[in-house]
Order: structure tokens, then sequence, then C-alpha cells
């Protein structure tokens, strides 16, 4: 897929607002009660993990929300930066610790065995209080997964000044939990190589907003940078250099980091189209390959298809999904399936001779190639993710498990929908990237519960490292808050002017923690809530 539009961000409907007291969270709680007393944290504070035995990703976690919170020192976002909160500070009670338990009968495991459980059995509620008086905050889940999302909350109430570390919106209480299951950012490392350091970089970011899932687009036509024990080959000779590829142990390594953080790692190899690398090491498995005018054949150079009708073929791609597939904890697999090219295949001369002597058409032979991968990534345990045009341009037989992907539009959920699959949203109409998305636009209410999540995109024709974190943040936070939060606590629909200035405040935390982040405004507009709205 090519990048298509801008990302528009600020496109809201005005609606109710929130209180500007808390400003500081994102994604916005779903339930929420907040005062007005200020709160200083004890030099003295500490967390107390009241869990047992406590995994070691969970003690991780808090020692990581413990260095967030004496490193972040983020300056109020008002004109001086909390000069003026000095008064309300003083003879403020401190907060002496947060006390995190599980509930009574809750299991105890990791926070990374957590993250890749099946959509729909992974516990991320939790619930915060934090008194005004002096006495202990608690932090209370149903598991180690919803600690670590009430930590993230926990490390965004707190602005510094003077040496000081303080609220002033105690008592605070919040009980919050995910609207939809699936939150996701998908990155493609195929036509521009990302540095496993920038991967890393941008789970965390991820983590800050609650994301949980990581859509690896890691191959496409332009390069295979991911190497295969079974099939070396194809990394040798299909990456950019040696220095531009993942090796195994640069995978696990980044599955891991993830897990940590909460959030599950989706690899897509994309197939039959999007497969032109493929060619620079079996040629015979690849129809047009760099055929010209790339125009005729492709979406973007190169061109080049797997010829999915020939059986060697169709059981390489199933040995190659499966040996990869095999290596990864996650539930999901994507198998890809869009923009295939048809004249690709009108004049190659080894699918037309396959075609004929099995008396079969062109989609009855990718109907059967589909059947056959799928059948190798379920027999590994995976739920097969397919993009949109597999069922709708195609009429592909899926399993009833299989995860539909819809991107070309947001009106293609419907088709999708009627045909009884579960999706995940992330259409390119909206979320190249904005916030005025309704997941369930359209959909009918008993179809609703087929509605996942979405995520959002960046296909790298025109990023690398070098832009990564200006063109992904802050804007795919919108979409971490509107598949996390839905509405806001006082039920009003989501919009721009409640949101920006908590939008900006997470801007600038993430560039306390080393983000560079894109600014939203000018830093005057940013110091004064509502100040530079067009009709101010």
């Amino acid at each position: 897929m090519t990048l298509r539009g801008t990302w528009s961000l600020l496109t809201l409907a005005v609606g109710l607002t929130l209180s500007t007291s808390v400003l500081a969270l994102w994604p916005i709680p779903t339930g929420l009660s907040t005062g007005t007393t200020a709160l200083t944290l004890a030099p003295s504070f500490n967390f107390d993990v009241a869990v047992s035995p406590a995994p070691v990703d969970l003690i991780a976690a808090v020692a990581q929300a413990r260095y967030y919170l004496e490193n972040d020192k983020l300056g109020r976002l008002v004109v001086g930066r909390g000069v003026n909160d000095t008064a309300a500070l003083k003879g403020a009670k401190s907060l002496p610790s947060l006390k995190l338990c599980l509930t009574e009968g809750a299991t105890v495991d990791s926070i990374s065995a957590e993250s890749v459980k099946p959509l729909g059995t992974r516990s991320e509620e939790y619930t915060l209080t934090i008194p005004d008086d002096g006495s202990l905050a608690t932090l209370i889940a149903n598991s180690t997964l919803g600690l670590y999302r009430g930590l993230t909350t926990f490390g965004q109430l707190w602005y510094y000044y003077g040496g000081v570390t303080y609220s002033l919106i105690a008592p605070i209480d919040i009980t919050d939990a995910p609207a939809y299951p699936f939150r996701g950012f998908s990155l493609d490392t195929s036509r521009n190589f990302f540095p496993v350091a920038d991967l890393t970089r941008t789970l965390d970011a991820m983590s800050w907003v609650k994301i949980n899932m990581f859509h690896w687009h890691i191959t496409d036509s332009q390069s295979f940078p991911l190497m295969v024990a079974q099939y070396p080959e194809l990394a040798t000779n299909g990456a950019y250099s040696a220095d531009e590829m993942y090796s195994e142990d640069d995978m696990q390594y980044i599955v891991e980091y993830a897990a940590a953080r909460g959030i599950d790692i989706m690899l897509e190899i994309d197939t039959p189209g999007h497969t032109a690398i493929i060619g620079t090491t079996y040629p015979d498995y690849v129809a047009c390959f760099d055929a010209s005018p790339w125009s005729t054949y492709a979406n973007e150079p190169p061109a080049g298809q797997l010829r999915f009708a020939l059986p060697e073929v169709m059981n390489f791609t199933a040995s190659l999904l499966s040996s990869i597939a095999k290596t990864l904890p996650s539930y999901y697999f994507s198998t890809g399936g869009d923009e295939l090219n048809t004249n690709c295949y009108a004049d190659d001369y080894p699918t037309q001779q396959q075609l004929n002597a099995t008396n079969m058409t062109l989609n009855g032979a990718l109907n059967t190639f589909t059947e056959t991968t799928h059948g190798a990534l379920i027999a590994e345990g995976k739920t097969p993710v397919v993009w949109e045009e597999m069922v709708l341009n195609w009429n592909i037989t899926l399993s009833n498990e299989t995860i539909v992907m819809v991107w070309i539009s947001s009106e293609d959920a419907v088709a999708v929908a009627e045909r009884g699959f579960r999706i995940v949203q992330a259409p390119s109409n909206y979320f190249y990237l904005s916030y005025t998305f309704d997941p369930l636009a359209n959909l009918t209410e008993s179809q609703y519960g087929l509605v996942l999540g979405g995520e959002q995109i960046l296909w790298a024709e025109q990023s690398g490292p070098q832009n990564l974190d200006p063109i992904v943040w802050p804007r795919a936070a919108s979409s971490a808050e509107i598949f996390w939060s839905a509405k806001q606590p006082t039920g009003a629909p989501l919009n721009v002017t409640e949101a920006l200035p908590r939008l900006h405040d997470i801007r600038f935390r993430m560039v306390q923690r080393g983000l560079n982040p894109i600014p939203l405004q000018p830093q005057w507009c940013a110091l004064r809530p509502d100040a530079c709205d067009l009709y101010a």
C-alpha cells in the first residue's frame, strides 16, 4: 500500500468539555473523579508492590514508573509553567506511597504473559485512588497488565516546579478499562529500514498511551529484512544491506521488550502481492518480476508477485509463514492480501499453464493458496489476519476466526461485518491520522461486537529513522484514545476542544522522556488552553 493523504488531527466536532483540571491524562479514563486540593509526592515516596510472587517484569515496570516520576520534571502547561502554584503547595499534604495489589483470587502472571493472551481475555482494567489527606494511594487490578496500565496513568498526574512534584486535583478516583481490546500502531519496515533502537523507542511511546498491538509490516516488494533460519537467503539477498536486517535475536528482543510493556506484536508477511523481493532468491516463484512499466503490474515499484497458482510456491509460502509464526508468542499473524494486480498473471506463462492444466480460475487458485497458507498458520495455533480485499474483492473462503482489517474506506466495514468477520478498523479516509472516527458507524447494534478496535498505520515510502518520531507522535495517540476511551467520562463524544490541551500535555511529557514529537501549535497556545481555538 502507498502513503495516501495527510494525517489530519484537528478536524473534530465541538462538544462538551471536561474540567481543565484533568489536562494531564491521555487517554482519558472511562471513569474519573477529581478534586481541587494540592498534593505533593513525598521525598521518600515509594511503591509498595503487594503482589506475591511479584513477576520480574512487574518489578521492572515499577522501576520504570519511579524513573519517570523522578525525571519527567514536566512543568504545568500554563503561563509561568507552575510559578503561580507555589502558594497552593504551601502546607500541602504529601503522598507517601502507592500500594499495588491484585483483586482477591486473581492469578499472578507476568505482564508479558498477560499481554499476548487472546483478544478479549486480556484484563487491562484497574482502579486508582489517591486521597488528599496524606494517606497512601492504591492501585488495584485483576492482572499485572492492569497494574501496568494503572502505573501509566499514575505517572501522568504529576507536574514539577521548584524541586517539588505535585498535583492540584486531589482527591483522585479513577476506574478505567479499554473500550476495545485491539488498539494498534502499524509500521512498515520494508520501504525504509528502522533500526532496533527506533522500534523500542516507539514501543515505549505506545505504552505511554496504552496502545497494545504493534502490527509489524516487516517485508514488502522493496526489501526482506527479516532473517528466517529456514530461509536465510531471503534476507541475505533481500535486505538493503547486512546492517539493515533483523536477526532472530533482534526479533526475540523486540518481542520481549514489547510484551513487558503491555504490547503484543502481530507480524505481517504480505502475500501473494507485495512480494517482488522474493524473486531475488527464488526467481521462478515470482511473476512479472521487475517488469516495466511497473505501473501496469503494481501499485508501486518494483513489480513482482508470487505465482500462487503453482503448488511449489504455495508449499514454499506455507512453510515460510509457519517457520516464522512458530517463533512468535502472539496468537495473531497477518498474511496481508491487498492490492493484488491481475495484469501480472495475464501473460505469465507458468501461471496460465497451471490454471489451464487444472481447469482453475485465478480466483480459485488464490482461494486454494489462502486455504493452504492459513491452514499452516492455524496448525501453529495462530489466527490469520487479512486486508479487506481478500473478502470484498476476491470472496476467499476464510476461517470464521479470521480477522479482517478495513483500510480502504470506513464504508467497507459494513460489507465485511455482513459476512460475519471480526474487524480491525484502519480506514485511510480517517486514520492517516484523525480523531473524528466512530468505529461503529453504519453498523447495526448486532454487529458492534465484531469490531475488535483499530490502528493507525505508517507506510514508510517517505519515512525513515530521521522523521519517525515527529510523523507518528503525538498524532498516533489520537486513535489510542478512540479505542481506549471511546467517549469522555461524562458520556459526551470525544472532541478537539476538550482533547487538544491534553494532547499538548502528553506531547510535552513525551519530549521530557526523550521523544521528538512534532509541536501541535506555537507554545504560546499550548500554555493558554482554548486561546487559539478558531472561534476564541
